[in-house]
């Protein structure tokens, strides 16, 4: 059931009453973003004002976000059209390429139906019809973008526990909780020979270090280019997949130190058991017979 104010029922039967055949609605839009700051606007021509909140009119138009009641926990998931001019800003970019861009991730956009006793006065009171985070993109085109809305019902789908505990590290190499600088664990080197598969080189350091690493060229037919390396041992080392283009002797790269994420890789070519997210003494899984 929909929550309205008194001001709005009683704005409901006093229009059943009199028998008058119109009743004044406008569809009001709050995008909600993650760092807590919002948006307002209306489908309607002109601003709509509810309590102290002025929906901006004749700007950025939304179409759906349809009400519906139903028993159970389904996601209710619905797609959106949001239609804008070049001239609409959304936090002071044009507001499609902003979309296009990603400005909608992690958005809540709520729905709401405004009374009004007469267009230019401040709504009696409004009803919320839907609320739901952005789901995804799905088209961004010349005077339009097409949106993805998930429900709130939508978290029930995150997967329990949050935490997994197993014997290797659940960070990403690198990335945010491991804490390591990548730049401190690179080391360059020049090509002897090659094969789409592999090659031959010079580099400084113990080249197991970089098994399961990465590696990119830094001049030559493949610069820019990064592979995945399998395995390095001695001046010789292996990709994970084969190169479009061999590398010629001479080429430079820089590779990257890999890890495969157990205790003792962190502990002995990281120094980096203070951010380890593994659990190495989990018991393995039993059977009985």
């Amino acid at each position: 059931m929909k929550q309205a104010n008194q001001a709005v029922i009683d704005l409901l039967n006093n229009v059943r009453a009199s028998g008058l055949a119109q009743l004044i609605m406008a569809d009001c839009f709050t995008f909600t973003f993650p760092d807590g700051s919002n948006l307002y606007f209306t489908n309607a021509d002109i601003d709509v004002v509810i309590g102290s909140t002025i929906f901006i009119g004749n700007s950025i138009l939304v179409d759906g976000l349809k009400a519906k009641a139903s028993v159970g926990l389904t996601v209710d998931t619905q797609k959106v059209t949001i239609a804008a001019k070049s001239t609409d800003l959304i936090k002071g970019n044009a507001a499609l390429a902003a979309i296009a861009n990603g400005i909608l991730d992690g958005c809540f956009i709520t729905r709401e139906r405004a009374f009004l006793p007469a267009w230019g006065q401040a709504a009696v009171g409004s009803v919320v019809l839907f609320k739901g985070r952005v789901g995804a993109v799905d088209g961004v085109g010349r005077t339009s973008a097409q949106v993805t809305v998930n429900s709130d019902l939508v978290l029930l789908n995150i997967e329990m526990p949050h935490k997994l505990y197993a014997p290797n590290c659940q960070w990403v190499l690198y990335g945010f909780g491991c804490g390591l600088n990548k730049e401190s664990f690179k080391v360059s080197g020049v090509v002897q020979s090659a094969t789409p598969a592999g090659m031959a080189w010079t580099v400084a350091g113990d080249p197991a270090n970089l098994v399961q690493g990465t590696l990119t060229f830094t001049s030559g037919v493949n610069e820019g280019t990064s592979a995945t390396i399998k395995s390095a041992s001695g001046s010789n080392m292996q990709f994970a997949y084969p190169l479009d283009e061999v590398p010629a002797p001479g080429d430079t790269f820089d590779a990257y130190f890999g890890c495969d994420l157990t205790f003792t890789t962190c502990q002995n070519r990281f120094n980096n058991l203070s951010n380890f997210l593994g659990f190495p003494f989990v018991p393995p899984p039993t059977f009985a017979a």
